[in-house]
């Protein structure tokens, strides 16, 4: 039997209309023309998509559960759902009858990976110029090296058919039913071990992208590097620090330092020549963007240039009849996104690579206001605090919500860490002992008291904090245990005032912040042993967690 990926490759090359790797400004007008996106009074492209991919589709998103691989992948963790390699092969074949049918057909060949030791040769064949566009915008060009790489000959082979939908009965029992009983219509699927991604009835441009983040940290473990979802940026002396955390935490904020390089927003790996942006641009949201709070997006998005050379690609933002945005609006959706090339930012290191990291930051919004603003991890409370990956839902921001919900996502990107848990926490203690690199966690949400009676952590005080970890201004000072968390926290810092670095001390009633903080300690034992009481974690990281 033909294996399929030159079964797609056949299809590809007898199909009677393909654009191969067309120029930036060809795609652009493709899409112009073809209406797949409308041009914006700045020159920015502007596109809108269909309630159900607003987002990306977690429960459509699937992993084909093969022989090879079963023992690799966390099975147990919600993100992670299996299907059967038939159910893949159906839908690989109707990606096949689908694009026969197609009038044309666009294909980009790309990187993931600015680290040419292992950047993975991409290939994703779509009928949308959109869609190919925005691998441009997020997948690094091929390097002329990249015979260096571990992956030269395995090619991640990915269709993209965002428009079209599966035939709902033909997948009934095979796939998820949604919430009105029907068959799901859309895939979103990965075959590792086949190296064959597909896409059908999902137009959120994100999907490609974590798609593709989602492979290389199911890949690249193996060839012992560490993948991150996190930020980072370089000092004037070749010094990188990254910065982990989720959404809300103030990650693009902290890393956009004017006296740093961004190597990159949001996907690194970490392997034996230091680190490296997997990306060759960023997908911002733009939900409320103004240019006095975030100037570099701003910029990146609203340059006046010609349409035919701009590229950057606006996602579900409204836009009015003359062109202008208004990114305030969130009647589509809150999600609205900005893809653009990295270089559109000014103070960025083209290269995307850099030495091993000194510093790492862990950031967490804590709305109970009970987590110190600052604490230095030893290597099992970093590996424990990575495997949390904790941060608060806010009181308020959704119907019911009246109090701080706690979130729990591991390695602060659990939908897209699909490997068993022991194998990123221990890479990432063995680097940092390795490479001597101190790790902090930074809290910048509330003191004084939850969100709704305490105040948000000044910004000015929480640069300080970032700017005192990255020049090395903690290393000597003295450190204090927090009795519920087992965080040491220093009792000094430069640029903040002594009483803000201890949470209790902010609180005026004691008792009340003793209960808060108890709570929240029971929270983080009670998930520890929900997604981990079985993973047969070394003693000592299991000690480091809050309630234990």
């Amino acid at each position: 039997m033909i294996a399929m990926k030159d079964e797609l490759r056949n299809a590809v090359a007898t199909h009677s209309n393909v654009g191969e790797n067309l120029d930036r400004s060809a795609l652009i007008e493709s899409s112009v023309s073809r209406g797949e996106a409308l041009v914006s009074k700045t020159g920015a492209l502007a596109t809108w998509k269909s309630p159900e991919s607003t987002g990306r589709s977690p429960e459509d998103t699937v992993i084909v559960r093969r022989e090879g691989i079963e023992d690799t992948i966390d099975w147990d963790s919600p993100n992670n759902i299996p299907i059967e390699p038939e159910t893949f092969r159906m839908a690989f074949e109707d990606a096949l009858e689908l694009i026969s049918r197609k009038k044309k057909l666009f294909s980009t060949d790309r990187v993931i990976g600015a680290d040419p030791s292992y950047a993975l040769p991409t290939r994703t064949i779509t009928d949308r110029a959109l869609t190919a566009l925005f691998t441009l915008n997020m997948f690094r060009p091929e390097p002329d090296n990249i015979g260096q790489s571990v992956f030269t000959d395995d090619v991640f082979d990915l269709v993209v058919l965002p428009c079209d939908k599966l035939d709902r009965g033909k997948y009934r029992g095979k796939l998820r039913k949604t919430e009105s009983g029907e068959t799901t219509n859309m895939i979103v699927a990965m075959d590792f071990e086949k190296l064959l991604g597909v896409v059908i009835g999902s137009a959120y441009l994100g999907t490609v992208k974590k798609l593709m983040f989602t492979v290389m940290n199911y890949l690249l473990p193996d060839e012992g590097v560490l993948p991150l979802h996190c930020s980072a940026n370089e000092g004037e002396e070749g010094d990188p620090a990254l910065l982990l955390g989720l959404s809300g935490t103030g990650k693009t904020t902290l890393s956009a330092d004017p006296d740093r390089a961004l190597l990159g927003d949001d996907e690194h790996g970490w392997g034996d020549d230091g680190v490296a942006n997997f990306e060759n641009g960023c997908y911002a949201k733009l939900i409320d963007l103004e240019e006095e709070e975030e100037p570099e997006i701003w910029n990146a998005i609203m340059h006046e240039e010609e349409y035919q050379n701009h590229g950057a690609i606006v996602e579900n933002a409204l836009m009015y009849p003359n062109g202008k945005f208004d990114f305030s609006d969130d009647r589509l959706t809150p999600n609205s996104r900005g893809s653009y090339p990295i270089d559109y930012l000014s103070n960025i290191k083209p290269a995307s690579v850099s030495d091993h990291p000194e510093t790492i930051l862990f950031l967490t919004a804590d709305a109970n206001g009970v987590i110190p603003p600052l604490s230095k991890l030893e290597p099992s409370q970093a590996m424990l605090w990575f495997l949390m990956g904790y941060t608060s839902k806010l009181a308020g921001t959704e119907t019911g919500v009246t109090e701080p919900e706690s979130i729990f996502s591991r390695f602060f990107g659990q939908p897209f860490m699909p490997r068993n848990p022991d194998v990123y926490a221990e890479m990432l203690g063995e680097k940092m002992k390795e490479h001597d690199t101190d790790v902090y966690l930074i809290n910048t949400g509330w003191t004084g008291g939850p969100c709704g009676e305490g105040k948000r952590i000044d910004l000015r005080y929480t640069r300080s904090m970032v700017e005192a970890a990255l020049s090395g201004k903690l290393k000597g000072v003295k450190y204090e245990e927090d009795d519920n968390f087992h965080l040491k926290k220093p009792e000094t810092c430069p640029g903040v005032p002594d009483g803000v670095l201890d949470p209790k001390m902010t609180w005026d009633d004691s008792e009340a912040y003793e209960n808060r903080a108890r709570k929240l300690a029971r929270e983080f034992s009670d998930h520890f042993d929900e997604a981990y009481g079985d993973k047969d974690l070394d003693k000592k990281i299991v000690e480091e967690c809050p309630g234990k």
